[in-house]
Order: structure tokens, then sequence, then C-alpha cells
């Protein structure tokens, strides 16, 4: 396998002190391969809950700070703890629609928003092939809540940054395979990339300078009261 999927770069700074801490603290280089990749992609989605961040080019240490993340920022964390203990990554980017932050976002958040937004899943190699692990940005106190509010719901479901084409099949936990939880939105394929650093240097939110100090300031903070309080219906 090739180093470029274990390297560290600026965003995927797992050499920091807090981070090679975290490694330390929880003992995952003890662990074989399989394990390795089950805790870590454990920690990153529910010990770092669902939310959103102020931009997506955050290190990895910065989104191990926040506490919470959302697709990209999770992505890079992701990418950075699996690196830390050995395990070869990398990132695929795509843009998606925005219609599946319905619940999130309100009316007015939406229609200021772009019509696409970039997205991004880290790709681990396990068992001689590559698999997605996008199923890692929602946590599961949040996906169970969604589960419960529509437990009656079949078929596609767009909403509350969930986009799948079968809702009651839908599972976020690894199992060896493939994870996916907004999939279904994805309306351009950005290709795979060695790091976030590369991808994000490329390409990034379609926001202009108000814009994005409006969504920092204000759109955010109210989608992230939003999770909060669907998360909180169990």
């Amino acid at each position: 396998m090739d180093n470029k999927f274990l390297e560290s770069t600026k965003m995927l700074n797992y050499k920091s002190k807090r981070l090679q801490a975290l490694v330390k603290n929880k003992k995952w280089n003890e662990l074989d391969e399989y394990e390795k990749i089950n805790s870590v992609y454990d920690f990153v989605q529910n010990e770092i809950l669902f939310s959103y961040n102020q931009e997506d080019t955050l290190t990895a240490e910065q989104v191990f700070m926040d506490g919470y993340g959302q697709c990209n920022t999770k992505a890079t964390l992701l990418m950075a703890l699996l690196r830390a203990v050995g395990i070869p990554c990398r990132l695929h980017g795509f843009e998606v629609s925005k219609e599946f932050q319905r619940g999130v976002t309100t009316a007015l958040i939406s229609f200021f928003a772009p019509k696409y937004f970039i997205h991004t899943w880290a790709e681990v190699y396990y068992n001689n092939q590559w698999m997605a692990l996008e199923g890692v940005i929602t946590d599961k106190k949040y996906f169970n809540a969604i589960k419960k509010k529509y437990k009656y719901e079949t078929g596609e479901f767009k909403r509350f940054a969930i986009a799948t084409p079968n809702f009651s099949l839908l599972t976020i936990d690894w199992n060896g395979e493939a994870t996916y939880v907004q999939s279904a939105a994805i309306v351009t394929d950005l290709g795979i990339w060695n790091n976030p650093d590369e991808f994000f240097l490329k390409y990034s939110q379609n926001f202009c300078k108000l814009k994005q100090f409006m969504y920092v300031h204000l759109g955010r903070r109210i989608m992230n009261h939003n999770v909060k309080r669907t998360r909180n219906i169990l």
C-alpha cells in the first residue's frame, strides 16, 4: 500500500500532542485491524456529535477540540485517526443537492443557500478493497431520533441531513462493509483524493463573503439548535 495513504498533512495532523494522547488513551494501537477501524469509527461517530463547524478546512485536532462535526470535518478527523493507527485511507469528494437538509435548515436558510454543497467521505482500505465510511457523519442518538420520528417511513428519504434510497433498511453501524447516510443526495462525483488538503485547495462551498459570514454567525447556529432539538426527541 502506498505510503501517501498514511501521510500526516496540515489538516490530517495526527502527530499533534492531543491526537497522539487520544490514540494512547484509547489503546487503539493494541487492537487488530478490524477493531482499530471499528473503534475509531465509533469514536468519531458518537463522541464527536453531528453538528456544523465554522468551516470545512479545520484540522483534525480542531475538529476534535470542537467536539462535533459534519460530513467534511468528520471525514478529516476520521482519516487522521485511522492513519495514526496505521490504517490506509483516502478522501472521496462530491457535490450534493441541498434538499436533504430540510428539517435541519429553515426555509429562509435554504433559500439563500447555494444549489449544491461540497460533500466528502473517508474511504478505508480493508479486506483488499476501498470502502466508504459515510455513516460516521450522524451520531447514533441523532440517527435513532430520526428513526423514531419516521418509524413508518419506507423508500427514499431526504430530510434532516439524511439522504438514502431506502430509509427502512438504513443502518450506520460499521460491520466490515461500506456505510452510507447522505449518498442519495449526490449529483456530481469530484473524484478520489489523497487528503482533504488537496481537495479543498480546488473545491470550496459556493458562498460569497457575506453569505459565509451569515452562515458562520447565524445559519449554522440555527442548524445546530435544530440538530440538538431533534437529538433530544429520545
